[in-house]
């Protein structure tokens, strides 16, 4: 057997070039692919990263020498390789792509047929030991390869969540961070009435303004600056392979994730109400209250991208959304996009004709929430179970689908571990009452201990 191959994680390839992941890597997984699922077409793509491209042809070239027939769709965010695929009705698909990782990092992507996430439930791992293995039947016929060209039918499918007669011509700052996101924005332009201030547009593998990460406080002045500068209605920015959109308002203010799932349930609810929205443990109020007020059914899943769309499926939810800012949505085959939470949030500021300020105004100051916290620490499931032991005998209930969540009558919180590294997240939220939600933060921030991660 061969040295282990590191860069796979719970849900994806990720690994620093060229000690983690290389061509030849890339090869063995190409054909550990093929091996696991014996498709007969898959789709392949790439982000911007200056690696991505030769990562992707030693790719293909595993995946044609298993007799797979490869349709290229070339660079591409992670959505379009999932549009390509249910759209095509291809075998599988993956997407070269590290996202928001430093600029010396890249990976993978995978899914089977209908676009279904392939992670470490589902045979990821399984992939992982075929291609350590590295035993495979020698090449007897050799897979086509095609190029595809699916951005037509991508932006029309992109287009019909909403409709473009209702949009009024808001101003809107689009920063993609140097990410791949600037393509298909220039692609939606001619079809809406919005005006663009673009920064950081080009595309650019060396990410002279950071890498593609809007979470990072420092990565967001460019778009504040420009939102102030020009007055424009709001500021949309992505990360690298843009599965993740960023809003702000037309104050320069970051919005949450948390309030835009909220934000999005509403837009899908108030035009077909009682329906069913996906969500994660960590902060949970104001979109249980949301759909509720809409007959709709608020169902709780697992945090992370595997499990959401599982439970999606299997409920049949229009909508599911993470506070992290992964958006899903049932026509899409359940899959995350950057592009439709920023079209449904621009139409829903038309139809209204109320500010994203005033949209989210509200559900703030109703369900005040703390934001993530992260703690680096030496043993995080003791420190949780220590946690635990202080607030239990006064919640009113107790979950642990993710993590530890304990609810109490005016306020509530979730702190779980971190898949990949010693750290604990912290998600604390109230009832109307900033001052209490701060002071149950301190405190648990205080008993958990450990450095700012």
């Amino acid at each position: 057997m061969s040295d282990p191959i590191t860069c796979f994680k719970a849900y994806d390839v990720r690994g620093r070039i060229p000690d983690e992941l290389n061509e030849e890597i890339a090869y063995r997984i190409g054909r550990a692919y093929a091996s696991f699922l014996s498709p007969s077409k898959v789709v392949v793509g790439h982000d911007i990263r200056l690696t991505s491209e030769s990562i992707s042809e030693a790719l293909v070239e595993g995946l044609r020498a298993s007799g797979v027939d490869v349709l290229h769709i070339g660079t591409c965010g992670t959505e379009e390789v999932y549009f390509a695929t249910f759209h095509y009705e291809t075998d599988g698909g993956i997407v070269v792509t590290a996202s928001h990782n430093p600029k010396d990092y890249n990976g993978m992507k995978f899914v089977r047929t209908g676009s279904r996430p392939i992670s470490g439930d589902t045979g990821l791992f399984d992939i992982q030991a075929l291609a350590e293995k590295n035993e495979f039947a020698p090449t007897t016929t050799l897979g086509g390869l095609s190029p595809l060209d699916h951005r037509g039918a991508y932006i029309e499918h992109l287009l019909g969540y909403i409709d473009p007669s209702k949009c009024s011509p808001l101003k809107i700052v689009a920063n993609p961070g140097n990410g791949g996101a600037g393509a298909v924005v220039d692609a939606l332009v001619p079809s809406l009435p919005f005006e663009f201030t673009k920064v950081h547009h080009n595309p650019d593998g060396n990410f002279p303004n950071g890498v593609p990460n809007p979470l990072l406080i420092e990565n967001r002045q460019s778009t504040i600056d420009q939102i102030k500068a020009t007055g424009a209605d709001m500021g949309i920015a992505w990360d690298g392979d843009f599965d993740r959109c960023f809003f702000f308002d037309e104050n320069a203010e970051f919005i949450e994730g948390y309030y835009i799932v909220g934000l999005l349930a509403s837009a899908f609810l108030d035009k077909v109400p009682g329906q069913k929205v996906v969500h994660d443990p960590r902060l949970t109020w104001n979109t249980i209250d949301i759909v509720g007020a809409r007959e709709g059914t608020a169902v709780l899943s697992k945090t992370g991208h595997a499990f959401i769309k599982e439970r999606m499926r299997a409920e049949d939810a229009v909508y599911g959304g993470e506070m992290s800012a992964h958006h899903y949505f049932r026509d899409f085959a359940y899959c995350d996009s950057g592009m439709i939470p920023w079209l449904l949030v621009s139409e829903l500021m038309s139809v209204t004709g109320k500010p994203l300020s005033e949209l989210v105004r509200e559900r703030m100051a109703k369900f005040p929430a703390s934001g993530e916290m992260n703690r680096r620490l030496e043993d995080p499931m003791s420190t949780i179970a220590e946690v635990r032991a202080a607030f239990e005998p006064d919640a009113l209930k107790i979950d642990l689908t993710d993590g530890l969540s304990l609810e109490f009558e005016q306020w509530r919180f979730n702190v779980r571990s971190s898949n990949t590294e010693p750290v604990v997240r912290l998600n604390v939220e109230s009832r109307a009452n900033p001052a209490l939600m701060q002071e149950k933060t301190d405190a648990i921030l205080a008993m958990l201990g450990g450095d700012p991660a």
